[in-house]
């Protein structure tokens, strides 16, 4: 039998944390991401899901409140902790680490011993999605749906598909998009990725 988890990224949060790490800092959705998250529940209430989990951050929560209904908050589902770094671009952190360039390269390379500064390390994130992921597939229902966020996303694509972790770079997951993954005797096979057809048939201006 064919399983299907269906993995929504949250809607848009306020145009001043464009191009900024967003992960435990709890924001709330912008009055664009709120016709988004009725633009996005319609869509989600045709694709016909039995379950719905939910990161416990705002910006998440009100993702999903068109979809009404009952829904697990999971806390496993919320974003990874930057530490120090939340809030800040790119650029910031570049100039803020000068003197510890190894923090950056860690980050740049993904590689498996790093730690976010006062995060959470990049192990314990991948575990963490991997753990949710798991349990989301082992739920006794065709079809699954959680609202959670991008860095979640791209992590558990590579976890399902059997991909390795460094490739959770090469994944674009966009603000309220559906990417869907069926699973076909135990393994992932990603059907749609960044699917946000249904944005288009409404004024988001």
């Amino acid at each position: 039998m064919t399983k299907r988890l269906l993995l929504a990224r949250h809607a848009e949060v306020d145009p001043q944390y464009a191009g900024r790490f967003l992960g435990s800092t709890d924001v709330p959705l912008s009055g664009r991401g709120l016709r988004q998250a009725a633009a996005l529940a319609a869509a989600l209430r045709a694709r016909h899901f039995d379950t719905l989990c939910v990161s416990p951050l705002r910006r998440a929560v009100q993702t999903a409140e068109p979809l009404a209904g009952n829904h697990h908050v999971d806390p496993d589902l919320r974003e990874v902790d930057f530490g120090r770094w939340e809030g800040r671009s790119f650029a910031e952190i570049v100039r803020a680490e000068v003197d510890d360039q190894g923090l950056i390269d860690g980050w740049r390379t993904f590689a498996p011993d790093f730690s976010f500064p006062d995060g959470e390390s990049l192990r314990g994130f991948l575990a963490r999605v991997a753990r949710v992921t798991d349990r989301l597939a082992a739920l006794p229902t065709d079809t699954v749906l959680a609202i959670t966020h991008g860095g979640v996303i791209r992590a558990a694509i590579c976890h399902l598909l059997g991909l390795e972790a460094k490739n959770y770079l090469l994944f674009d997951v966009r603000h309220a998009s559906v990417t869907t993954i069926d699973l076909i005797d135990g393994r992932g096979v990603l059907i749609g990725l960044n699917d946000t057809h249904h944005l288009e048939v409404c004024d988001l201006s």
